[in-house]
C-alpha cells in the first residue's frame, strides 16, 4: 500500500516537472521572438533613415568634399563628410593621398533601440579613448573608403575627431563584416597620430606621453 502511494506521487512530481520545462522553453521561444522583432526594427528603412541621420548632421556640423568629388560644384549632402573637433593637434601639414598614417579610431552606425550609441563595428582600441594606451594601425591614406581618406587628408598630427561619412561615401550599398545593414553612414572617431611622406619612414610607435 505504502509503495502504491509512493508510485502516485511521483508520477505527479514527473508531471508537474515537464510542464515546468515545457513552459521554460515556450518563455524562451517568446524571448527570442521578440528579441529577434527589436533587432529588425533596428533597421527598418534603414536607407530613408541613415538619409535623415546625414541631413541633420549637415545642418551642425563642419564639412570638407569629397576629393571624388567635383569640386568646382556645391554638391548634394552626400558629397561632403562632417566632422567635429574632440581634441587640435599641431602644426599646420596634413597627410595626402600617397602618405602613410597612423591613427587610432572607433567606428559605429548610426544609434538605435538596441544600440544608443551606435553599434561598434570596428576599432583599434576599448573603453574610453587615451593615448596613453590606445592601439594604432599603420598604412597608406588613400587604402580607406572615399570619405575617411578624404578627412585625413584635412587632419593634423595630435588631432581627434568625430567624422560622420555618409554611406555614398562609405560602402554604400554593399555588404561588410561588421555592419549588419547595407546603406549604414560610418560614424568614426579618429586620433592621427602621425604621418610620413613615401619617402621617409614614421619612427617606431610608441604611445604619448603626458607631461
Amino acid at each position: 500500500m505504502g509503495n502504491k502511494t509512493s508510485i502516485h506521487v511521483n508520477r505527479h512530481s514527473s508531471l508537474w516537472e515537464g510542464l515546468g520545462v515545457l513552459l521554460l522553453l515556450l518563455l524562451f521561444a517568446v524571448s527570442c521572438s521578440e528579441q529577434e522583432d527589436v533587432e529588425a526594427d533596428d533597421y527598418a528603412n534603414w536607407q530613408e533613415r541613415n538619409d535623415a541621420y546625414i541631413a541633420d548632421i549637415a545642418k551642425r556640423c563642419q564639412r570638407v568634399k569629397s576629393f571624388t568629388k567635383d569640386q568646382q560644384t556645391e554638391g548634394d549632402v552626400s558629397d561632403y563628410v562632417y566632422y567635429e573637433v574632440l581634441e587640435t593637434g599641431e602644426g599646420t601639414d596634413s597627410p595626402y593621398y600617397t602618405d602613410t598614417v597612423r591613427i587610432s579610431y572607433r567606428g559605429r552606425i548610426i544609434p538605435t533601440a538596441s544600440y544608443p550609441e551606435g553599434l561598434v563595428f570596428d576599432q583599434t582600441y576599448t573603453g574610453t579613448f587615451s593615448w596613453q594606451t590606445t592601439g594604432v594601425v599603420t598604412t597608406v591614406a588613400s587604402g580607406f573608403v572615399d570619405g575617411f581618406t578624404t578627412i585625413l587628408q584635412h587632419m593634423h598630427r595630435g588631432d581627434r575627431w568625430r567624422v560622420y561619412i555618409p554611406y555614398q561615401l562609405g560602402y554604400n550599398k554593399t555588404s561588410k563584416d561588421g555592419i549588419p545593414a547595407i546603406c549604414s553612414n560610418l560614424i568614426f572617431d579618429i586620433a592621427l597620430v602621425d604621418f610620413s611622406h613615401p619617402d621617409h619612414n614614421l619612427p617606431q610607435w610608441s604611445a604619448r606621453q603626458t607631461e
